[in-house]
């Protein structure tokens, strides 16, 4: 009597090379998955900015229907009392478009806490042969 142990015509199996590249796409996969995640958790975390943005600043500052040339500075009051902004106001074109450049300054800190270039379209705004330029009042 003859046993079989082996019997190649049914036997099934992935070979050594089918599994290292099943790993490989397993692994390259994951490796995406955790690059997403760690982009997204970066992302929401620059989201809970502490302080104040220039972009209020820009926000206040759009509110006026007319632009001076020049340089203006504040600060924002009791809410954030250790920071203040600077906005400098340039013509940028002879037909009222002006170019704000805005910087949000800490007390001490060396580098800005946030800056923005924008520009704003105000055609009833004075230009340079317009005569003299006026304060804003905000």
């Amino acid at each position: 009597m003859k046993m079989r142990f082996f019997n190649s015509q049914n036997t099934r199996a992935f070979t050594l090379l089918e599994v290292m590249i099943a790993i490989g796409i397993f692994f390259t996969a994951m490796f995406a998955i955790l690059e997403l995640t760690t982009q997204n958790l970066r992302a929401a975390r620059s989201l809970k900015n502490e302080g104040p943005t220039a972009g209020m600043v820009l926000a206040k500052i759009s509110q006026t229907n007319q632009l001076y040339e020049g340089s203006e500075q504040g600060d924002f009051g009791e809410i954030f009392p250790t920071y203040s902004w600077v906005a400098d106001t340039s013509l940028a074109g002879t037909n009222g478009l002006y170019r704000l450049d805005i910087i949000v300054l800490r007390a001490g800190a060396r580098e800005p806490d946030s800056t923005m270039s924008a520009y704003l379209f105000r055609p009833q705004s004075p230009t340079r042969g317009g005569g003299a330029a006026a304060p804003r009042g905000r």
